[in-house]
């Protein structure tokens, strides 16, 4: 099958990779030129602009977007559109946020352009093993996008969700459990290692991958990430989100869900990011004024 791919960042290029790997045609555009040689190097036909890579296309067109959320997506999608052909089609694989893809899924139905959501989940290690991928959109349009699917994908590892931003919401909750997760190994491993035993942290996180209840893909990476630095010492304990545990919030919200456990992680990652908090300083003046409680004077 003959692709357009744009955006080459550390998903990107692995996926078409893979997909060249499984012998489709890949056309490549990327800002970065350097991204491009990269793809070209591994098989994929390079185009200078958008405008170049969909003029390299025959037939029933294919785009499959692998860009930031937010803005990147519209732009794109803007300078596609009047480049492409009635029953073309759009891929977002990106983490869109799903009440945006229901927009762009409309607008481009008014152009006649059938546009696919693609939760995809994998990470830098889905050239190897696979990427999981979440699908929403138009029956038809997903059925012929089905070999591309069936190459990024391990057995059994992709799924048509529903219609428009079903692909997308399905993804975002994903990602909402996996801040779950994360924060409660995260956890766990700061309490084995403010206990009073001297625990292996890095033997802890091996013998647990094998029968443990909690063994699971974070574990893998949490144990490799251990083994590389015991103490963790060379990182700075400063976490980002990229949008989708804020949006899984605010849907449980919506929704009436009392999703506790995903709020307190998200909450967790903003608090990371605070070099002084103030919340806490007043939670130590309110323990001083109510009961004498110490407090620590701060270093001027």
């Amino acid at each position: 099958m003959k692709i357009g791919f744009i955006g080459l960042g550390k998903m990107g290029l692995n996926m078409v990779h893979r997909l060249l790997k499984d012998n489709h045609k890949i056309v490549v555009y990327n800002r970065s030129k350097e991204q491009v040689k990269e793809a070209e190097k591994l098989g994929a036909i390079a185009s200078e602009t958008i405008k170049d890579l969909i003029g390299k296309l025959e037939g029933r067109k294919v785009i499959w977007l692998m860009v930031p959320s937010g803005k990147p997506v519209d732009e794109n999608i803007e300078t596609i559109l009047p480049l492409l052909q009635k029953d073309d089609i759009i891929v977002d694989g990106g983490n869109s946020y799903f009440k945006e893809t229901i927009a762009r899924s409309k607008r481009c139905e008014q152009n006649g352009i059938n546009f696919v959501d693609c939760g995809t989940s994998g990470g830098i290690w889905g050239l190897k093993e696979g990427y999981c991928l979440m699908y929403g959109g138009n029956k038809k349009a997903v059925e012929y996008c089905e070999p591309i699917f069936k190459s990024l994908a391990p057995e059994n590892g992709y799924l048509y969700c529903g219609e428009s931003g079903a692909g997308h919401f399905v993804k975002m909750v994903h990602n909402g459990i996996e801040y779950g997760m994360m924060q409660a190994y995260a956890e766990g491993f700061e309490i084995l290692e403010k206990s009073q035993f001297n625990i292996d942290l890095t033997a802890v996180s091996k013998v647990w991958q094998y029968g443990s209840v909690v063994r699971s893909w974070l574990l893998d990476l949490a144990h490799l990430a251990l083994t590389d630095d015991p103490e963790l010492k060379n990182i700075k304990g400063y976490v980002q989100d990229s949008g989708e545990g804020r949006w899984t919030v605010q849907t449980a919200i919506e929704l009436d869900v009392p999703a506790h456990i995903i709020t307190s992680s998200l909450f967790n990652r903003f608090q990371s990011r605070q070099d002084e908090s103030f919340a806490m300083k007043m939670l130590a003046a309110l323990r001083n004024q109510f009961g004498g409680h110490a407090i620590k004077k701060a270093n001027n």
